[in-house]
């Protein structure tokens, strides 16, 4: 009910989404999340019953029925037939059950590794949507600054031409320009409605409310990220893989001694006899290890063996995204600077020389066309730039960061 109420507020003209909004109500809403809930539930259940012994089986029978002869198929003439009634129970060896109870153990730890494996890819995913979705926004705002100096630009372009200046294919070119403006935002709001449609998958109608506030300075030195690279959740994953082939290599060696049962029987005779009673215990003689316990050891160990390989692969491979994917964050920030520092300013600059050399009869309208063209293709690549820089950011913060460290606690 309050989720509901929660979309439905958000949902309403007027309220916004944040960022932190959004990762909330993913964790609450995202089908992924609540399947993978399900998977550590049904882990602990099976958790409970793991060490326990075999139910008791019933035994019910008739011992020593005469078939031929005058008491043949006679239950009470014969002092030696019996009717059975009673109960066996099976005792598996200690260690046989110590070790279900330590793989039981360890697929609920690997249950829970997995469910956080499948949080943060979610996290990962609505930040990746989210800042997709500022980014193309933020150019559509540029696109109606544009659109609306146009206007401006075209009524000054019909003035130079009612004072006798300039040329009369002058009054075409703002004309063009719109047309392109018109263009590039039909563009830009298929990717505004296609970054919606990402974000309404993990957190429904949400989706569609206006967004608000900005993206979290995560942290990103390499240093730190390097040092976290082995509380990885795809790695820790694997450790808790690793306990539950441990303990399947413990069972198979536990097949080694001998499990036993009980049962006890009371046997019911005729009237003129007496009752009986029996006990009776078996024991399992595992005497050919060779062929049947010890090539089960041999395949655990092995199991065990490629999953040391494949986490040795794993943390190669992680070691070698992490380190590209900082790299690519390097670049980005680098050139986001540039942008800001260096090319916006520039661009700014020669379209004002170019309206200053328009105004002044000595430069072309071709060319302060062209350049106001050059600085919006710079401003819109550096709004492209600060979303991609924040999208690798979101990357490296949801598989090495705070969010990534179980140990950390959960995203507030």
């Amino acid at each position: 009910m309050a989720l509901t109420m929660l979309l439905a507020g958000l949902s309403s003209p007027g309220h916004a989404l944040t960022f932190d909004e959004a990762l909330r109500l993913a964790e609450t809403h995202a089908p992924q999340l609540k399947a993978s809930e399900e998977g550590v539930a049904a882990a602990r259940s099976l958790r409970v019953p793991a060490g326990a012994l075999p139910d008791p089986k019933l035994v019910l029978g008739i011992n020593n029925l005469p078939i031929e002869g005058a008491d043949r198929y006679s239950l009470t003439r014969d002092a030696m037939t019996m009717q059975r009634v009673g109960l066996m129970q099976a005792f598996p060896n200690a260690a046989k059950r110590e070790a279900r109870v330590a793989a039981a153990q360890g697929q609920v730890a690997l249950s829970e590794a997995e469910a956080r494996i499948v949080r943060l890819t979610v996290l990962r995913a609505v930040a990746d949507a989210w800042i997709a979705r500022q980014s193309v926004e933020r150019q559509l705002a540029c696109i109606d600054d544009l659109a609306a100096e146009n206007r401006l630009f075209a009524a000054a372009v019909r003035a130079e031409l009612a004072g006798g200046k300039g040329s009369a294919t002058d009054i075409v070119a703002p004309r063009q320009e719109a047309a392109l403006i018109d263009e590039r935002r039909d563009e830009l709001r298929a990717r505004q409605e296609q970054a919606i449609a990402s974000l309404r998958r993990w957190i429904g109608a949400a989706a569609d409310a206006p967004l608000e506030g900005g993206v979290p300075e995560w942290p990103i030195a390499h240093n730190l990220l390097e040092h976290r690279l082995h509380r990885h959740p795809e790695l820790l994953a694997f450790d808790s893989r690793a306990r539950v082939l441990d303990a399947d290599i413990a069972e198979a060696q536990a097949a080694k001694r001998p499990d036993w049962a009980l049962e006890m029987d009371y046997q019911r005779r005729a009237q003129q006899y007496g009752d009986m009673m029996s006990v009776q215990v078996s024991f399992d003689l595992p005497v050919f290890p060779g062929a049947r316990q010890d090539p089960k050891i041999a395949a655990a160990r092995a199991e065990r063996a490629r999953l040391d390989a494949e986490r040795a692969a794993a943390l190669r491979e992680h070691a070698a995204m992490l380190a590209s994917d900082f790299a690519d964050y390097q670049r980005l920030t680098a050139a986001v600077n540039r942008q800001h520092n260096v090319l916006l300013p520039l661009a700014q600059e020669k379209v004002d020389l170019a309206m200053a050399a328009w105004r002044g009869g000595k430069g072309s309208l071709t060319g302060l066309i062209a350049a106001r063209r050059e600085r919006i293709d710079t401003e819109l690549k550096s709004i492209a730039l600060e979303g991609e820089q924040l999208q690798v950011a979101a990357r490296l913060h949801y598989a090495y960061g705070d969010d990534a460290d179980p140990h950390t606690g959960d995203h507030e």
